[in-house]
Protein backbone atom coordinates (compact mmCIF):
# COMPACT_ATOMS: atom_id res chain seq x y z
CA UNK A 1 0.00 0.00 0.00
CA UNK A 2 1.48 3.80 -1.20
CA UNK A 3 1.89 5.28 2.17
CA UNK A 4 0.85 9.34 2.17
CA UNK A 5 2.21 12.14 3.05
CA UNK A 6 1.47 15.43 5.02
CA UNK A 7 3.43 18.46 5.45
CA UNK A 8 3.51 20.26 8.66
CA UNK A 9 5.35 23.63 9.13
CA UNK A 10 8.16 23.39 11.61
CA UNK A 11 8.18 19.09 11.77
CA UNK A 12 9.12 16.58 9.76
CA UNK A 13 6.58 14.67 7.47
CA UNK A 14 5.33 11.39 9.27
CA UNK A 15 3.96 8.79 6.63
CA UNK A 16 0.16 7.62 7.06
CA UNK A 17 0.77 4.23 8.83
CA UNK A 18 -1.61 2.05 10.99
CA UNK A 19 0.53 0.65 14.19
CA UNK A 20 -1.58 -1.71 16.68
CA UNK A 21 -2.76 0.02 19.55
CA UNK A 22 -1.36 -0.77 23.11
CA UNK A 23 -3.38 -1.59 25.51
CA UNK A 24 -1.65 -0.56 28.98
CA UNK A 25 -3.32 -2.96 30.75
CA UNK A 26 -2.84 -5.99 28.73
CA UNK A 27 0.13 -5.53 26.46
CA UNK A 28 3.04 -4.53 28.83
CA UNK A 29 4.37 -5.51 31.66
CA UNK A 30 4.87 -3.61 34.82
CA UNK A 31 7.58 -3.53 36.92
CA UNK A 32 8.87 -1.08 40.10
CA UNK A 33 6.43 1.58 37.55
CA UNK A 34 8.06 1.30 34.31
CA UNK A 35 5.69 -0.02 31.12
CA UNK A 36 8.08 -2.54 29.33
CA UNK A 37 6.78 -3.23 25.08
CA UNK A 38 8.18 -4.44 22.27
CA UNK A 39 7.75 -1.85 19.54
CA UNK A 40 5.73 -3.28 16.61
CA UNK A 41 7.36 -4.11 13.37
CA UNK A 42 5.04 -1.16 11.45
CA UNK A 43 6.77 1.26 13.39
CA UNK A 44 9.46 1.19 10.98
CA UNK A 45 10.29 4.48 10.06
CA UNK A 46 8.96 6.42 12.40
CA UNK A 47 9.99 9.03 14.74
CA UNK A 48 9.79 7.68 18.18
CA UNK A 49 6.58 10.30 19.48
CA UNK A 50 4.69 9.44 16.40
CA UNK A 51 4.63 5.94 17.15
CA UNK A 52 4.11 6.28 20.51
CA UNK A 53 1.33 8.75 19.88
CA UNK A 54 -0.15 5.93 17.65
CA UNK A 55 1.02 3.36 19.69
CA UNK A 56 -1.25 4.79 22.85
CA UNK A 57 -4.13 7.07 21.84
CA UNK A 58 -4.81 8.15 25.56
CA UNK A 59 -1.72 10.17 25.10
CA UNK A 60 -1.30 13.15 22.89
CA UNK A 61 1.77 13.71 21.03
CA UNK A 62 2.82 16.68 22.99
CA UNK A 63 2.19 14.55 26.08
CA UNK A 64 4.71 12.48 24.54
CA UNK A 65 7.54 14.62 23.99
CA UNK A 66 7.14 15.70 27.38
CA UNK A 67 7.84 11.86 28.49
CA UNK A 68 10.58 11.55 26.80
CA UNK A 69 12.33 15.09 27.82
CA UNK A 70 11.76 14.46 30.86
CA UNK A 71 13.69 10.90 30.54
CA UNK A 72 10.63 8.85 31.21
CA UNK A 73 11.62 7.01 27.87
CA UNK A 74 14.09 4.21 27.20
CA UNK A 75 14.69 2.97 23.70
CA UNK A 76 16.75 -0.35 23.99
CA UNK A 77 18.06 0.90 27.76
CA UNK A 78 19.14 4.44 26.65
CA UNK A 79 17.54 7.94 26.89
CA UNK A 80 15.19 8.20 24.13
CA UNK A 81 14.88 10.98 21.43
CA UNK A 82 11.45 12.35 20.47
CA UNK A 83 13.34 12.58 16.62
CA UNK A 84 14.79 9.13 16.49
CA UNK A 85 13.80 6.77 13.74
CA UNK A 86 12.44 3.31 14.69
CA UNK A 87 13.20 0.28 12.94
CA UNK A 88 10.18 -2.06 14.47
CA UNK A 89 11.05 -4.52 17.92
CA UNK A 90 12.76 -2.00 19.86
CA UNK A 91 12.60 -2.76 23.58
CA UNK A 92 10.56 0.26 25.08
CA UNK A 93 10.34 1.60 28.51
CA UNK A 94 7.74 4.13 29.90
CA UNK A 95 8.90 5.12 33.44
CA UNK A 96 5.49 6.52 35.84
CA UNK A 97 2.23 7.13 34.01
CA UNK A 98 1.96 8.20 30.41
CA UNK A 99 -0.68 11.03 31.19
CA UNK A 100 -0.28 13.81 33.49
CA UNK A 101 -0.78 13.82 36.97
CA UNK A 102 -5.05 13.51 37.18
CA UNK A 103 -6.71 16.56 39.36
CA UNK A 104 -8.42 16.40 42.37
CA UNK A 105 -11.95 15.42 42.12
CA UNK A 106 -14.17 18.41 43.91
CA UNK A 107 -17.44 17.69 45.67
CA UNK A 108 -20.90 19.89 43.71
CA UNK A 109 -24.26 20.34 45.24
CA UNK A 110 -25.80 18.10 41.92
CA UNK A 111 -29.00 16.45 42.03
CA UNK A 112 -28.55 12.43 42.22
CA UNK A 113 -31.33 10.01 41.25
CA UNK A 114 -30.30 7.24 43.38
CA UNK A 115 -31.92 3.79 42.52
CA UNK A 116 -29.92 1.51 45.35
CA UNK A 117 -27.99 2.14 48.54
CA UNK A 118 -26.11 0.40 51.04
CA UNK A 119 -23.51 1.02 53.16
CA UNK A 120 -21.10 -1.01 50.32
CA UNK A 121 -22.37 0.52 47.02
CA UNK A 122 -25.15 2.33 45.12
CA UNK A 123 -26.80 2.59 42.01
CA UNK A 124 -27.63 5.90 40.45
CA UNK A 125 -29.76 6.77 37.69
CA UNK A 126 -26.86 8.64 35.13
CA UNK A 127 -28.30 11.21 33.00
CA UNK A 128 -27.31 11.90 29.46
CA UNK A 129 -24.98 14.36 29.19
CA UNK A 130 -23.05 14.13 32.26
CA UNK A 131 -19.47 12.26 32.18
CA UNK A 132 -19.10 10.09 34.77
CA UNK A 133 -15.91 11.38 35.69
CA UNK A 134 -13.18 13.66 33.78
CA UNK A 135 -10.23 12.57 31.41
CA UNK A 136 -6.60 11.80 32.41
CA UNK A 137 -5.18 14.24 30.07
CA UNK A 138 -7.85 17.07 31.89
CA UNK A 139 -5.72 19.95 32.87
CA UNK A 140 -8.62 22.68 33.13
CA UNK A 141 -11.11 22.88 36.27
CA UNK A 142 -13.63 23.17 33.55
CA UNK A 143 -13.86 19.94 32.31
CA UNK A 144 -13.06 18.66 36.15
CA UNK A 145 -16.61 19.46 37.01
CA UNK A 146 -20.50 18.46 36.73
CA UNK A 147 -18.98 14.89 36.58
CA UNK A 148 -20.52 11.96 38.57
CA UNK A 149 -17.77 11.65 40.31
CA UNK A 150 -18.48 15.42 41.06
CA UNK A 151 -22.03 14.82 42.39
CA UNK A 152 -21.33 11.67 44.69
CA UNK A 153 -18.36 13.22 46.72
CA UNK A 154 -21.13 15.71 47.41
CA UNK A 155 -23.69 13.32 48.09
CA UNK A 156 -21.72 10.06 49.99
CA UNK A 157 -19.79 10.43 52.41
CA UNK A 158 -17.21 7.60 51.65
CA UNK A 159 -16.44 6.23 48.13
CA UNK A 160 -13.39 3.84 47.09
CA UNK A 161 -10.59 5.23 46.30
CA UNK A 162 -9.11 2.10 44.12
CA UNK A 163 -9.95 3.60 40.50
CA UNK A 164 -7.78 6.49 41.63
CA UNK A 165 -8.11 10.04 42.96
CA UNK A 166 -9.67 10.57 39.94
CA UNK A 167 -12.36 8.27 39.83
CA UNK A 168 -13.56 7.88 43.39
CA UNK A 169 -16.32 5.07 43.58
CA UNK A 170 -16.11 3.99 39.58
CA UNK A 171 -16.39 0.68 39.03
CA UNK A 172 -17.21 1.10 35.32
CA UNK A 173 -18.48 3.79 32.76
CA UNK A 174 -21.53 4.92 30.48
CA UNK A 175 -20.91 7.23 27.71
CA UNK A 176 -21.74 10.72 28.13
CA UNK A 177 -24.62 10.64 26.10
CA UNK A 178 -25.89 7.30 27.21
CA UNK A 179 -28.02 7.66 30.52
CA UNK A 180 -28.90 4.78 33.27
CA UNK A 181 -28.05 2.57 35.94
CA UNK A 182 -24.27 3.04 36.98
CA UNK A 183 -22.99 1.40 39.93
CA UNK A 184 -20.54 2.56 42.38
CA UNK A 185 -18.65 1.52 45.15
CA UNK A 186 -18.11 3.05 48.65
CA UNK A 187 -14.90 1.07 49.73
CA UNK A 188 -11.78 -0.67 48.03
CA UNK A 189 -12.70 -4.50 48.80
CA UNK A 190 -16.25 -3.81 47.48
CA UNK A 191 -14.92 -2.60 44.42
CA UNK A 192 -12.53 -4.96 43.78
CA UNK A 193 -15.17 -7.59 44.17
CA UNK A 194 -17.67 -5.50 41.59
CA UNK A 195 -14.16 -5.25 39.14
CA UNK A 196 -14.08 -8.81 38.92
CA UNK A 197 -17.26 -9.80 38.71
CA UNK A 198 -17.73 -7.25 35.14
CA UNK A 199 -14.18 -8.72 33.98
CA UNK A 200 -15.88 -12.30 34.60
CA UNK A 201 -19.31 -11.21 32.62
CA UNK A 202 -21.56 -11.83 35.99
CA UNK A 203 -23.38 -8.67 35.81
CA UNK A 204 -26.04 -9.43 33.94
CA UNK A 205 -26.74 -5.64 31.97
CA UNK A 206 -29.70 -4.65 29.46
CA UNK A 207 -29.87 -1.12 27.67
CA UNK A 208 -32.94 -0.33 25.90
CA UNK A 209 -31.85 1.00 22.38
CA UNK A 210 -33.80 3.09 19.49
CA UNK A 211 -32.35 2.10 15.78
CA UNK A 212 -32.81 3.61 12.67
CA UNK A 213 -34.08 1.06 10.12
CA UNK A 214 -35.99 -2.17 10.74
CA UNK A 215 -33.98 -5.09 12.09
CA UNK A 216 -35.24 -8.27 10.03
CA UNK A 217 -34.77 -10.64 12.67
CA UNK A 218 -36.21 -10.95 15.88
CA UNK A 219 -33.43 -11.87 17.57
CA UNK A 220 -29.21 -11.15 16.40
CA UNK A 221 -26.45 -11.75 18.51
CA UNK A 222 -22.99 -9.58 17.00
CA UNK A 223 -19.89 -11.04 18.11
CA UNK A 224 -17.63 -8.74 16.41
CA UNK A 225 -14.09 -7.62 18.17
CA UNK A 226 -13.74 -3.56 19.13
CA UNK A 227 -10.94 -1.57 18.33
CA UNK A 228 -9.88 2.21 18.51
CA UNK A 229 -10.43 3.35 14.76
CA UNK A 230 -6.64 4.22 13.50
CA UNK A 231 -7.62 7.90 11.38
CA UNK A 232 -10.83 8.95 13.58
CA UNK A 233 -9.42 8.47 17.25
CA UNK A 234 -12.82 9.10 18.90
CA UNK A 235 -14.61 6.30 17.15
CA UNK A 236 -14.48 2.45 17.71
CA UNK A 237 -14.55 0.06 14.62
CA UNK A 238 -14.92 -3.64 14.09
CA UNK A 239 -12.60 -3.71 10.88
CA UNK A 240 -9.64 -4.38 12.83
CA UNK A 241 -8.40 -7.41 13.45
CA UNK A 242 -6.56 -6.30 16.25
CA UNK A 243 -9.38 -5.53 18.30
CA UNK A 244 -10.86 -6.60 21.59
CA UNK A 245 -13.96 -9.52 22.03
CA UNK A 246 -17.38 -7.97 22.60
CA UNK A 247 -20.21 -9.77 22.35
CA UNK A 248 -24.23 -7.77 22.21
CA UNK A 249 -27.23 -9.81 22.04
CA UNK A 250 -30.15 -7.94 20.45
CA UNK A 251 -33.71 -8.51 20.73
CA UNK A 252 -36.63 -6.57 19.13
CA UNK A 253 -39.45 -4.95 21.67
CA UNK A 254 -40.77 -3.05 18.57
CA UNK A 255 -40.94 -2.16 14.92
CA UNK A 256 -42.49 1.40 13.70
CA UNK A 257 -42.69 2.60 10.20
CA UNK A 258 -43.16 6.25 10.68
CA UNK A 259 -43.53 9.36 7.85
CA UNK A 260 -39.85 9.97 9.13
CA UNK A 261 -38.69 6.63 8.23
CA UNK A 262 -38.40 2.85 9.59
CA UNK A 263 -37.02 2.04 13.49
CA UNK A 264 -36.89 -0.30 16.12
CA UNK A 265 -36.54 -0.72 19.60
CA UNK A 266 -34.74 -2.83 21.32
CA UNK A 267 -33.52 -4.56 24.09
CA UNK A 268 -29.63 -5.16 24.36
CA UNK A 269 -27.55 -7.12 26.77
CA UNK A 270 -24.17 -7.03 26.43
CA UNK A 271 -21.70 -9.99 27.69
CA UNK A 272 -18.81 -7.55 27.76
CA UNK A 273 -18.10 -3.76 28.21
CA UNK A 274 -16.31 -1.80 25.40
CA UNK A 275 -15.97 1.45 24.60
CA UNK A 276 -19.11 2.35 22.40
CA UNK A 277 -19.73 -1.30 22.28
CA UNK A 278 -23.73 -1.40 21.74
CA UNK A 279 -23.18 1.84 19.18
CA UNK A 280 -20.49 0.13 17.20
CA UNK A 281 -22.24 -3.09 17.18
CA UNK A 282 -25.61 -1.69 15.66
CA UNK A 283 -23.67 0.01 13.25
CA UNK A 284 -22.19 -3.08 12.13
CA UNK A 285 -25.46 -3.82 11.57
CA UNK A 286 -26.45 -1.28 9.51
CA UNK A 287 -28.54 0.00 12.06
CA UNK A 288 -27.18 2.94 13.80
CA UNK A 289 -28.49 3.91 17.27
CA UNK A 290 -30.73 7.48 16.97
CA UNK A 291 -29.26 10.09 18.02
CA UNK A 292 -25.90 8.72 17.25
CA UNK A 293 -24.24 10.81 14.43
CA UNK A 294 -20.41 9.32 15.47
CA UNK A 295 -21.40 6.20 13.90
CA UNK A 296 -24.01 7.31 11.07
CA UNK A 297 -26.95 8.23 12.67
CA UNK A 298 -28.32 11.34 10.76
CA UNK A 299 -28.57 14.78 12.63
CA UNK A 300 -31.58 16.24 12.04
CA UNK A 301 -34.32 13.16 10.67
CA UNK A 302 -36.47 14.30 7.71
CA UNK A 303 -39.81 13.55 7.02
CA UNK A 304 -39.38 9.60 4.26
CA UNK A 305 -40.43 10.48 0.48
CA UNK A 306 -44.05 9.85 0.10
CA UNK A 307 -44.86 7.03 -2.72
CA UNK A 308 -45.05 9.95 -5.22
CA UNK A 309 -41.72 10.99 -4.85
CA UNK A 310 -42.81 14.01 -3.55
CA UNK A 311 -40.68 15.25 -0.10
CA UNK A 312 -43.16 16.37 2.86
CA UNK A 313 -41.68 19.77 4.09
CA UNK A 314 -38.41 20.12 6.03
CA UNK A 315 -39.91 21.99 8.99
CA UNK A 316 -41.40 18.76 10.08
CA UNK A 317 -37.81 17.31 10.82
CA UNK A 318 -37.43 16.37 14.23
CA UNK A 319 -34.02 15.04 15.90
CA UNK A 320 -33.04 14.18 19.24
CA UNK A 321 -29.72 15.64 21.39
CA UNK A 322 -28.40 12.92 22.97
CA UNK A 323 -28.32 9.60 21.62
CA UNK A 324 -31.26 7.27 22.00
CA UNK A 325 -29.17 4.47 24.65
CA UNK A 326 -30.58 3.76 27.88
CA UNK A 327 -28.70 1.28 30.66
CA UNK A 328 -32.24 0.05 31.70
CA UNK A 329 -30.89 -2.99 33.79
CA UNK A 330 -28.42 -3.99 35.89
CA UNK A 331 -28.39 -7.44 38.08
CA UNK A 332 -25.78 -9.39 39.78
CA UNK A 333 -24.88 -10.79 43.02
CA UNK A 334 -24.25 -8.09 45.84
CA UNK A 335 -20.16 -8.61 46.56
CA UNK A 336 -20.76 -8.52 50.29
CA UNK A 337 -24.06 -10.32 51.55
CA UNK A 338 -23.92 -12.45 48.19
CA UNK A 339 -27.91 -11.73 47.72
CA UNK A 340 -29.30 -10.58 44.26
CA UNK A 341 -29.37 -7.46 43.80
CA UNK A 342 -31.83 -6.20 40.99
CA UNK A 343 -31.89 -2.61 39.54
CA UNK A 344 -34.05 -0.67 37.10
CA UNK A 345 -33.96 2.39 35.95
CA UNK A 346 -36.75 4.30 33.84
CA UNK A 347 -36.88 5.63 30.43
CA UNK A 348 -35.70 9.24 30.67
CA UNK A 349 -38.86 11.39 29.65
CA UNK A 350 -37.05 13.25 26.27
CA UNK A 351 -37.17 9.38 25.39
CA UNK A 352 -40.50 8.45 26.46
CA UNK A 353 -41.35 11.60 24.52
CA UNK A 354 -39.92 10.73 21.26
CA UNK A 355 -41.10 7.21 21.44
CA UNK A 356 -44.90 8.67 21.86
CA UNK A 357 -43.94 11.35 18.74
CA UNK A 358 -43.05 8.62 16.54
CA UNK A 359 -45.82 6.20 17.17
CA UNK A 360 -48.26 9.38 16.10
CA UNK A 361 -46.95 9.63 13.25
CA UNK A 362 -47.31 6.15 12.18
CA UNK A 363 -47.00 6.07 7.93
Amino acid sequence: MRAEYRATRGVEAEPEVVVPVLDLDEDTEIEDGVRSFVASTAAAGMRLDAYLAQAIPEISRARVQMLIEAGQVRVDGAAAKSKQKMSGGEAIEIEGEPHPAPLHATPEDIPLDILYEDKYLAVVNKPAGMMVHAGAGSTDDVRNRGTLVNALLFHMAKLSEAGGELRPGIVHRLDKQTSGAIVVAKDDVTHRKLGEMFSTRRVAKTYIALLHGSLKQDTVTVNLPIARDVVRRTRMTTRRGDGRTAVSHFTVVERMATRYGAFTLVEVRIETGRTHQIRVHAQSLGHPVVGDTLYGAPRVIQPAVRKDGVQRPTEASVGLERNFLHAAHLEFAHPQTGKTVAVDAPLPAELVEFLALLRTERA
